[in-house]
């Protein structure tokens, strides 16, 4: 990797670290630049403004990190379990930070989506990939899911129960709510499947 790839590797990854302890209106670009230790014409190089920084480190960043997290998830034999573990892995290893500060993607989502147009269509792209890995997951093992059932509907609600727990614990500041409503989730899940 060249010296201007490791840069703006390097920007990337302060800027989302920033951008999830701040938020992105809050982030600061003279940070940035004082923890990579470059100067503003170094940023301006990669990235023409904060918003286009913004773009990338969500692109970059956050949704390969994101997808890859859930994609080991419904990967397993039985994605069903897999998501029930993933999720209750969650619950176990989220450090006080984490349910102060929230996850970072979703913080970013619930701050930009309705702010600016591009952060909503690359937020609306990311929800539809990962809305797919999890059709794709369950539709792998649909002779031993209900029947009637609506993929599509099924793994948008799984979502958004898992990012409106995340929220619930980043304003209540309380893990212990997170898991409990964590816990209803998977009973949601596992009833998915055909009692045998």
């Amino acid at each position: 990797m060249s010296d201007a790839e490791l840069t703006r590797q390097n920007i990337l990854t302060v800027a989302a670290d920033e951008i999830h302890q701040h938020g992105f209106k809050a982030t600061s670009l003279s940070i940035i630049l004082n923890r990579c230790e470059i100067s503003k014409g170094a940023l301006y190089h990669h990235f023409t403004s904060k918003i286009e920084l913004g773009y990338a480190v969500f692109e970059e960043i956050y949704t390969p990190m994101f997808l890859d997290v859930w994609q080991s998830a419904l990967s397993a034999d039985d994605p069903v379990e897999g998501l029930c573990e993933f999720f209750t892995s969650m619950t176990e290893q989220m450090s006080c930070s984490e349910v102060v500060c929230g996850c970072p993607l979703n913080n970013l989502c619930e701050e930009m989506a309705n702010a600016d147009e591009g952060f909503r269509l690359r937020i609306l792209s990311m929800q539809e990939q990962l809305n797919q890995l999890i059709v794709n997951s369950l539709e792998r093992i649909h002779v031993d899911l209900r029947t009637g059932l609506i993929l599509s509907q099924v793994g948008y609600f799984i979502v958004a129960t898992l990012n409106g727990a995340t929220t619930l614990s980043k304003s209540s500041r309380n893990k212990e709510l997170f898991q409990q409503v964590i816990a209803e989730l998977c009973l949601y899940i596992r009833a998915l499947k055909v009692v045998a």
